[in-house]
């Protein structure tokens, strides 16, 4: 799986409402060690803005809208998100903005690994030397 790859979930139709799952492994190529959402972004604002060496996340617009922009050191492309049984792959060595979100957005995040200050590039710079090695 690569960096912007969509990853479905499975759809419960019923008259009640939607329901959608996600497993560990199943749906999601790893193990999930860490959830983590975000809410009640201001307009304007964004998120991200940095890459992992080694974590892997699926992103996910559980409510609204958002866009997610994705850069591997070669291209930059843009992959909006605004329903909750699919999600985004974001692998190591990728660097992540997220912009765009409407009022009332939640995005969740699924993550590999448990949080881990020398696993994230902060600076854009340092990112491309990282990944250009």
């Amino acid at each position: 799986m690569k960096s912007g790859d969509r990853v479905e979930f499975p759809q419960v139709h019923d008259s009640r409402g939607n329901l959608s799952f996600i497993e560990a492994g199943r749906h999601v190529p790893f193990e999930i060690r860490r959830v983590y959402y975000l809410y009640d972004v201001p307009g304007g604002a964004e998120r991200g803005g940095h890459a992992h060496k080694a974590l892997q996340q699926v992103i996910i617009a559980m409510s609204g809208s958002f866009d997610l922009v994705l850069d591997d050191g070669s291209r930059r492309w843009t992959v909006g998100l605004n329903r909750s049984h699919y999600g985004i792959y974001v692998g190591p060595n990728t660097w992540r903005e997220m912009e765009n979100f409407s009022s009332g957005a939640v995005c969740l995040v699924l993550a590999s690994e448990f949080y881990d200050e020398g696993d994230y590039i902060r600076d854009y710079d340092d990112f491309r030397a990282w990944v250009n090695r």
